[in-house]
């Protein structure tokens, strides 16, 4: 019998502990590995830079680390594919993504709108040589040149909680390669690998570590696109601290219970939001999640200064409620036409909702729209 999501997220990453005589994973700080076979040793760079694995015991930090790779095994299991690669950050992540595409000659993206504004920004300033076609998801078959590397979309998406296709995605892009931003559904309610991404991203800092603790980054690819992005970070130097990967892996245990214990209160709050007097509109995904979106009448500053129990706060996943205006914060870096285009309005609030009661939530949600 296959293991659920639930059982592998306990278990991925960890099944030759009992082997090695430890319950918890090891912590291999590391940075360096003394080896007294350098002939051994270069043979095992030599494939580093052939094919970016690398077998046999470590060499150094910067190309791979025991701990780490843990992270990277149980994550690419949850989300059905064959290999994994994290980074420092999940920007650090998307970077890597970006410049393997330029290292092969396709400097050109098509990204669907909206996505986090910091993404927004690397693919619109061109920041890493790459060149974007913004374009809505039924004109990406149409926005694709012989240079097109990427196409690239968030599903939910950053702030709006828009939701694309990704099959009919993959189906436009024909052989380009298409990279899902996995952050706001994770593999717990969405698998895009499984509609035919060839790339899903997270940024770990946010349902993965959840608790607002670790930084990360990471991306489920096959092992020779596994093999780049190593490449490409051992290079760039993004790698993702052991301390980090332990509390990741740590992390993907509870991931399950996090994510649909938080969907199931955020899908209430959804419910009275939308009856209530100072909210125009109420955005929540098909996939359901603990992220909600929603606009309000009133102020939406004033609703930030009023929240007691809510921790007002830039970021998400965590298990506390966070809530920000994106406008101000999250996509302030993305000109103001290109931000409202994407629906990111004035008005717009997002809630990533924790593991707190419900009815103590809504309590402090009400007296703030009240305050706005």
């Amino acid at each position: 019998m296959t293991a659920t999501l639930r059982t592998r997220a306990v278990h991925a990453g960890r099944d030759d502990l009992t082997d090695l005589g430890v319950h918890a994973a090891p912590l291999d700080l590391s940075t360096t590995y003394p080896s007294r076979d350098s002939v051994e040793e270069a043979g095992r760079i030599d494939e580093f830079a052939a094919t970016g694995s690398l077998s046999g015991l470590p060499v150094y930090g910067r190309l791979s680390n025991p701990t780490v790779e843990r992270f990277e095994k149980a994550l690419a299991e949850l989300e059905g594919f064959e290999d994994a690669v994290a980074f420092a950050t999940g920007m650090a992540a998307v970077s890597a993504s970006l410049l393997a595409a330029v290292a092969q000659g396709k400097r050109h993206v098509v990204a669907v709108r909206p996505v986090y504004g910091c993404t927004d920004h690397m693919l619109t300033s061109g920041l890493l040589g790459t060149e974007v076609t913004w374009a809505d998801p039924e004109d990406v078959a149409s926005a694709l040149r012989p240079d097109t590397g990427l196409v690239l979309l968030e599903t939910p998406a950053n702030p709006t909680l828009r939701e694309v296709d990704i099959a009919e995605i993959v189906r436009a892009a024909g052989e380009v390669p298409v990279l899902v931003d996995n952050t706001f559904a994770t593999p717990v309610l969405q698998r895009p690998g499984r509609h035919g991404a060839r790339f899903v991203l997270h940024s770990a800092t946010k349902f993965l570590g959840g608790h607002g603790d670790v930084m990360g980054g990471v991306v489920a690819c096959g092992a020779e696109d596994a093999g780049m992005l190593r490449q490409i970070r051992f290079a760039t130097g993004g790698v993702l601290h052991p301390l980090a990967g332990y509390m990741l892996l740590r992390g993907l245990s509870t991931l399950p219970l996090r994510v649909n214990a938080a969907s199931a209160t955020a899908a209430e709050l959804v419910e009275r939001l939308r009856g209530h007097a100072n909210v125009s509109a109420v955005h929540y995904p098909a996939v359901g999640g603990p992220l909600i979106a929603f606009e309000v009448d009133g102020d939406p500053h004033a609703l930030i200064g009023a929240v007691r129990l809510i921790t007002p706060a830039v970021s998400l996943g965590s298990v506390d409620s966070l809530i920000q205006h994106p406008a101000s914060i999250s996509h302030r870096i993305v000109a103001e036409d290109d931000r409202r285009g994407a629906g990111v309005t004035d008005r717009l609030i997002r809630m990533s909702v924790g593991l707190e009661d419900v009815e103590d939530l809504w309590h402090d949600l009400d007296q703030a729209l009240k305050a706005c």
